[in-house]
């Protein structure tokens, strides 16, 4: 069969090498070779390269090919089974198993426990999805909960988990289970509706879900929204500040787990503007630390500062001795921004009508990573308790928080005024 090249083939320590097309050196077929690697075609010569043809199979009888198809279904179920929860798709699959298993016992064997571990996997997907739609539907805005049940709400995160490296944990917790549910194909699902080799023609005739990668960017402003919450609720500027200095300790126990996705979201948090207006508060609180935590996620330079650490945790999960230096959490909104741009900055096509390789394969490079990152066992100690508060405790709409501001430390300008007086009229029915 057609060899895959390795990464390092591809790659130099420069990284992407947008020029390496041309340096092809052999040409077979209308198929374009660098040091004996597969580089650029024509979409013909390419699918012509994949047809069986004496050289890959000398003997067509399903005896011998048959070993070749069932280790191509087994890695096509273990690396993209939601292909086959279209019923086409999985109805074909048990066709094609059902040929292969008359054959030999062996055989049968190996295409009962491909199908199994497929409707597993399926079945646990289907469970998770039912548990993101409750959490969803029972969300609520905290301020509507605070009015019609005021006694119902007395805790806070601090009262529910007073150690911040607990949290961070538990925060861990819930990023590892959601990255686990993300397939590759959500990927590119997200970004390609149309043939990614032709503009001209639908390659699907309905477009498949992304719901996994949509959730768990959804918890990220989930998180973030919960940590201005937090911070805005406290009548006591004290009790604010203390609230803002925890925080600062679980996105910091965040960066040394390797969990940048909390870690942003916790800062996201912070600096957005009904927090981040609260002086009095933030004058009581001892910022040194969360100078460092802004400086490591800075976007300047094109997260130059987090990409670098990421690299170190990176390299750290590859030589790791335990499982928690396995850890890497990217900082998701980020990783999708990437591949987007990738995908729609390159060409699928050269100019001479070939397909871009060198487009596809550091798109594979960097969902292969992810791929490698999300499989991460997460080490730490379960607690229900803190996790179902994480997920399901009610958090402040924008207005919400807002008004919190205020209500805390008061407007400064005209324009805050006029806001505030908004506010009161409309959340909370007052003048």
């Amino acid at each position: 069969m057609p060899q895959t090249p390795p990464f390092s083939a591809m790659f130099d320590s420069s990284g992407y090498n947008r020029n390496l097309y041309q340096s092809a050196e052999d040409s077979c077929g209308g198929l374009n070779y660098h040091d004996n690697n597969l580089l650029s075609g024509s979409l013909e010569a390419l699918i012509q390269h994949l047809v069986p043809n004496v050289d890959y199979y000398p003997d067509n009888q399903i005896r011998k090919i048959a070993p070749k198809i069932l280790q191509l279904l087994t890695e096509w179920t273990e690396t993209f089974p939601y292909d086959f929860r279209d019923e086409r798709m999985m109805r074909n699959l048990k066709d094609l198993a059902h040929r292969i298993a008359s054959g030999e016992e062996t055989y049968r064997k190996n295409v009962q426990q491909m199908i199994q571990c497929l409707i597993r996997k399926l079945a646990a997907l289907s469970q998770y999805e039912e548990v993101l739609a409750k959490i969803s539907s029972t969300s609520t805005d905290r301020l509507t909960v605070i009015r019609t049940k005021p006694q119902s709400i007395q805790r806070d995160i601090i009262t529910v988990c007073s150690d911040p490296y607990t949290l961070a944990q538990q925060l861990t917790h819930i990023e590892l289970e959601r990255l686990n549910y993300i397939g590759p194909e959500e990927f590119v699902q997200a970004f390609v509706q149309k043939d990614p080799l032709d503009n001209d023609k639908s390659c699907y005739s309905e477009r498949k879900k992304t719901r996994n990668l949509e959730a768990y960017v959804e918890w990220f402003n989930r998180l973030s929204y919960l940590v201005a919450t937090e911070i805005c609720m406290p009548v006591k500027k004290k009790h604010r500040a203390r609230m803002i200095e925890y925080f600062i300790d679980v996105a910091r126990e965040c960066f040394n787990i390797g969990n940048f996705n909390s870690l942003m979201a916790i800062i996201s948090g912070m600096n957005m503007s009904p927090v981040s207006r609260l002086k009095k508060t933030w004058a009581k609180v001892k910022t040194a630390k969360f100078d460092v935590l802004e400086h490591q996620m800075d976007p300047s330079s094109n997260f130059y500062n987090y990409r670098t650490a990421l690299r170190g945790a990176a390299q750290r999960s590859l030589t790791a001795h335990s499982s928690r230096e396995k850890i890497v959490i990217p900082f998701f909104s980020l990783l999708i921004k990437d591949i987007y741009f990738l995908n729609e900055g390159c060409a699928n096509r050269l100019p001479n009508g070939h397909v871009n390789f060198e487009k596809f394969w550091e798109l594979a490079k960097q969902v292969s990573e992810f791929m490698t990152w999300k499989q991460v066992e997460c080490p730490f100690e379960r607690d229900r308790k803190i996790l179902q508060y994480l997920l399901t405790v009610p958090v402040f709409s924008e207005d919400s928080l807002y008004l919190a501001s205020y209500e805390s430390e008061g407007p400064e300008n005209h324009i805050e005024k006029d806001r505030w007086k908004s506010l009161r009229s409309s959340l909370l029915g007052r003048v």
